[in-house]
């Protein structure tokens, strides 16, 4: 939208060596295995951004040759080199600039498109057949001098403005679409060389008016000429098309434009299309919406049919699309794709990626930041080849790319990849004996979701162990390696690198692990107990909570809280971690829905007096969620309540405060028996009726989430203070189990 996977008996060093040298075969063997590649097919492009020169303003149009040239047009008076800030190294470039598609270079082709009262602006261009003209749409009355109205014609040789090409169009043109010897045109516009034209028109290479009558209602904004010739897609605001409903598509015959095929109901009436884009078999639209109740994302149609064979549900307006190599790449401002499985609402990624045969994302996310303007991010795509290469071009409002300064345009390649995937995070577990249990979260690729990891043990340069794992940016799953070639008391470090086939990152810092000779008792009991996630934050310094289950559910930290805080809640080698009040939570990796019978489990301790929340469910991550209760939340007279929703909201609350700076054992409960709150290993709490929640799809959360309307919400979202040992179970935990892990805090 708008802004709006043993234990071992003992054994000799003899044997010991045996098996080092087996495990370093083993761990050759591994390697020389499948490997990742550095791009996941069908993606073909890079994620990496090219040195680019800049505009001062917004990329609206582009049109690129197939001879390497790319031309832009918006509105915008300069033009900078890379890496040159914003008022340095300018030259002039009124509104429209020819780069080197290869080089990302200005050519020498110089125009200069203006009006003599208000802004000028150039919102369209394609190219003819033959790339000999380069037509122009948009606000603007000359061009290098030459008088126009809204529209140009520009001989790509000689790089000057046709003057057999006069057409006098009463409004903006915002679309073009070009054959051998038609120009479709759409826009804001009524007339066409004095004749009645409604939003679209069509006239001939040499200016002349066609007869060809597509009438709108309301603003034109995208054309696509079907492959066969036969067709003209036509993308916008309107509601009608020669007088027959079809809100914001229609298919119209390319001699006569009369309906070929309209689309009432098929587009909500809040949501128009931006863009449309085509390849051999299929066309695609891209939407933006306002308001509520929107459509955003893409559609893809048979081009025979004209019928709907996929679209995606992202929220987040898209505003340009274009087809490379089966796959459609797409500019946006996307922030909510959970209803398709992906990304739930959060800070927006602007550049996607899926197969032409698939609304799935795939992982290509090069991303540019909202910028000026509306401001949306990119506007405007097109793609070109030169000297061997293909080359993606992106142009609209960013002022970053890749978290880096560049304005207005950005251009990518199938090749070199030169980003090497992120570090990674890695921590060490010792709750069984004789064993290290490696973990780690998989690191992310900006265009490549399938990575190779080696594990590294004690300084060797030959890993012990190399696996593959996929991962987004939004889904980071944990993986383990445990290593049985250990002995009680000794010490033994890890590092990991992840490598997308081509490039490698660096090895994670060295963690280390003192090997147990007996299982922990608390830690036993949890996962006897049946949980299901279990973070125990041992981490020195990263930004995951390991899970000790098998589930491998592993917590993301945010905002840096603070790691190793001691004493922990529970006797033995673990620490706890200290959130801080303001913005530092954690959240669980895995989305979960259909959640009814549960349990959650926490240590708590703190002295503040703003309350918070202690632990949740939410349907966001990196947002406060929209929905959220099955929580546990401190009061600022720091008693607990804890909350469900099921036709309103279901509370209980302890009548003790437990914000007195001293360690605190936090249960609740919901199941077939109600809802139970416990504290320190009693029953403080309990409702018999209160047997169902909300169904929605969520993410457990620690630390802090919205609050909002819930009975005595306290000063803060967030909770101050530390927690330790939270764990989640799928089960109703019984009182003598709570009694009993709350026992076991001393480590007896």
């Amino acid at each position: 939208m708008k802004p709006t996977t043993g234990r071992r008996p003992g054994r000799t060093r003899a044997t010991a060596a045996a098996l080092c040298l087996l495990a370093g075969a083993l761990s050759a063997a591994a390697a020389s295995g499948p490997q990742a590649a550095a791009l996941t097919p069908p993606v073909s492009i890079t994620a990496d951004d090219l040195s680019t020169w800049q505009t001062n303003g917004i990329v609206w149009s582009m049109a690129a040759s197939d001879d390497g040239v790319v031309y832009a047009g918006g509105t915008f008076s300069t033009l900078r080199p890379p890496g040159a800030a914003a008022g340095t190294s300018e030259q002039p470039a009124v509104n429209f600039a020819a780069f080197d598609a290869a080089t990302g270079a200005p050519t020498d082709c110089s125009l200069s498109f203006t009006l003599s009262s208000g802004t000028a602006t150039v919102r369209a261009l394609a190219l003819s057949p033959d790339g000999s003209t380069l037509y122009a749409g948009g606000r603007f009355g000359a061009v290098n001098g030459e008088g126009v109205s809204n529209i140009a014609a520009i001989d790509t040789a000689t790089c000057t403005p046709r003057k057999d090409f006069k057409l006098a169009v009463s409004a903006t043109v915002r679309a073009l679409a070009v054959t051998g010897d038609t120009v479709y045109l759409g826009g804001d516009f009524n007339s066409v060389e004095g004749q009645n034209r409604n939003y679209f028109a069509a006239v001939t290479t040499d200016a002349a008016l066609k007869p060809w009558t597509a009438n709108a209602d309301e603003v034109g904004r995208a054309l696509e000429v079907t492959p066969d010739g036969r067709n003209v897609v036509l993308g916008g605001d309107f509601f009608k098309v020669n007088n027959t409903t079809s809100h914001a598509l229609a298919v119209v015959n390319a001699t006569t434009g009369a309906l070929v095929r309209g689309y009432p109901g098929f587009i909500p009436n809040t949501s128009t299309v931006q863009d449309l884009t085509s390849d051999a078999t299929q066309f695609y639209t891209a939407n933006e919406g306002t308001g509520g109740g929107v459509f955003d994302g893409r559609i893809a149609l048979d081009l025979t049919t004209f019928d709907q064979v996929w679209r995606d549900t992202c929220l987040g307006a898209t505003q340009a699309i274009l087809v490379h190599n089966g796959v459609l790449y797409s500019g946006s401002h996307a922030h909510d794709c959970a209803s398709m499985g992906a990304f739930p609402d959060q800070p927006r990624k602007h550049l996607l990626a899926q197969s032409v045969d698939d609304p799935k994302l795939l992982p290509w996310f090069p991303d540019t930041n909202d910028g000026i303007g509306e401001p949306v991010g990119p506007r405007v795509m097109a793609q070109t080849g030169k000297g061997g290469h293909h080359y993606l071009w992106v142009g609209g409002e960013f002022t970053t790319v890749n978290s880096k300064p560049q304005q207005g345009l950005t251009r990518f390649a199938d090749g070199p990849d030169t980003g090497a995937p992120w570090v990674p995070n890695v921590s060490v577990s010792t709750v069984a004996p004789d064993r290290v249990d490696v973990n780690w979260q998989t690191s992310f690729d900006t265009d490549d979701g399938t990575l190779t990891y080696r594990v590294y043990k004690d300084g060797a340069s030959t890993p012990v162990y190399t696996t593959t794992g996929y991962s987004v940016f939004w889904d980071r799953p944990q993986l383990r390696w445990t290593d049985t070639d250990v002995a009680p008391g000794e010490t033994h470090t890890y590092r990991i690198s992840a490598s997308d086939g081509t490039n490698t990152s660096a090895k994670s810092p060295a963690v280390t692990a003192v090997v147990a000779s007996k299982a922990e008792a608390y830690p036993q009991r949890v996962l006897a107990d049946g949980a299901q996630l279990y973070w125990r934050y041992d981490e020195g310094t990263s930004t995951f909570a390991a899970d000790t289950t098998d589930g491998l559910d592993n917590g993301f930290l945010r905002n840096s809280p603070a790691y190793r805080q001691t004493p922990a809640a529970v006797a033995g080698p673990s620490t706890a971690i200290g959130f801080n009040g303001t913005d530092e939570y954690a959240y669980s990796n895995r989305s979960r829905s259909g959640v009814t019978t549960y349990s959650v489990e926490t240590w708590i301790k703190t002295t503040t007096t703003r309350g918070g929340k202690i632990i949740g469910f939410g349907s966001n991550t990196m947002e406060l969620s929209g929905k959220y209760d099955k929580h546990v939340y401190m009061l600022n007279n720091g008693r607990l309540t804890f909350g469900t929703s099921y036709n309103g909201g279901q509370t209980v609350s302890t009548t003790g405060a437990y914000n007195d700076g001293a360690w605190h054992h936090v249960v609740a409960t919901q199941g077939a028996d109600g809802m139970s709150l416990y504290v320190d290993g009693q029953r403080r709490a309990w409702n018999p009726l209160y047997t169902k929640n909300a169904n929605y799809t969520g993410y457990w959360r620690v630390g802090g989430d919205n609050l909002a309307t819930w009975p005595n919400r306290p000063s803060s979202n967030y909770f101050a203070g530390q927690i330790d040992e939270t764990a989640v179970y799928p089960t109703v935990l019984s009182g003598s189990q709570v009694a009993a892990h709350y026992a076991l805090r001393t480590g007896g």
